[in-house]
């Protein structure tokens, strides 16, 4: 039996009741008695109707779906977050699509322009590793347009956004790695300009001074696409090889699975000498070799307060100004 046969108009007149009394049961409003919506929907189950989205969405001039914007779907960390997103989204009837950008602010711009012109209800945003010019995120956000962004996040734009508490994060891998008595700890880390890099570069040199070692600006080095190119970390293991240090903070997944395969490559003698602490979600950080000790960040969680927050901020009867910025703790999580 195709439920596509069957409207609102189809159930009140086998019912013998009004189209807005049928509609209104359906939504459980409290204007309809308990008796009333109890009949309806048992006749609707019955005929397995199914809401037409089309005619809501134009009813109430929303699409009930939501924007995701990416650097990559299959990054551990992301992946993670859009779980939690759906868990959310599809919680409160809303659709989710995803984007990519691999890195590129013109990818991201026309993700962007796309996810709006097919009128999705708002976004929800990591910037990619390329952008610097967010005025076009301003001008849709002036005209009414929701968007939430996590982990990279731009400081200019005022918006809710999610982030982890990364100078916590690299404040703990510099301690750790201290505690394991590391003096020359190197730092490899994504684009200058991602909130990600700066935030873990203080926490970073926090840990530093906090331990009473000394910062050389020669021990970091920059992958301006995070790993997305394995030349970017073969370049870093080719800078860092005449560097003596012996334990290294790495800022992300891609980062991480990089420069251990170039070690791999170039430099597998030294690796075993090289104490390692970095930002990863992955699932199978325990079979990494040499071992890793993961700084974790809360991702599903991240996901779904980012979803609540953009929800809300869609169904708000009132124009949204005052924003929050939501920090969650990272967890250090040590292997033998």
């Amino acid at each position: 039996m195709a439920f596509e046969n069957y409207t609102i108009k189809d159930i009140a007149r086998a019912l013998n009741l009004s189209p807005s009394t049928v509609s209104r049961a359906l939504r459980d409003s409290y204007e309809i008695s308990t008796e009333t919506k109890q009949i309806v929907l048992a006749y609707a189950e019955k005929i397995n109707y199914r809401a037409n989205p089309i005619a809501r969405s134009l009813k109430e001039r929303k699409s009930y779906s939501i924007g995701i914007i990416v650097s990559e779907i299959a990054n551990n960390f992301f992946s993670q977050v859009i779980d939690g997103i759906e868990s959310v989204a599809y919680s409160k009837n809303y659709q989710v699509v995803i984007s990519q950008t691999h890195e590129s602010a013109e990818r991201e711009r026309l993700n962007v322009e796309h996810l709006y012109s097919r009128s999705t209800d708002g976004l929800l945003m990591a910037l990619s590793a390329e952008t610097s010019d967010c005025s076009y995120l301003e001008n849709l956000m002036a005209k009414g347009f929701p968007i939430v962004f996590f982990d990279r996040v731009p400081a200019q734009i005022r918006s809710h956004k999610v982030i982890a508490d990364n100078k916590q994060g690299g404040y703990e891998a510099v301690r750790y790695l201290s505690k394991k008595g590391c003096k020359r700890i190197a730092h490899v880390t994504g684009a200058k300009k991602l909130s990600i890099t700066k935030e873990r570069l203080e926490g970073y040199k926090m840990g530093l001074l906090a331990h009473n070692l000394d910062f050389d600006p020669e021990l970091v080095k920059y992958c301006e696409y995070g790993g997305l190119h394995q030349g970017e970390l073969e370049k870093v293991v080719t800078e860092l090889r005449d560097q003596d240090y012996d334990g290294i903070f790495i800022s992300g997944d891609k980062l991480t699975t990089g420069y251990l395969q170039a070690m791999n490559e170039q430099d597998s003698q030294k690796l075993d000498s090289i104490i390692i602490a970095g930002f990863t979600n992955s699932k199978v950080v325990n079979i990494f070799s040499p071992t890793i000790t993961a700084i974790r960040q809360p991702a599903f969680d991240m996901g779904q307060r980012a979803a609540e927050l953009l929800i809300q901020q869609i169904e708000s009867k009132q124009t949204v100004t005052d924003f929050q910025t939501v920090i969650l703790p990272t967890t250090l999580i040590e292997r033998k």
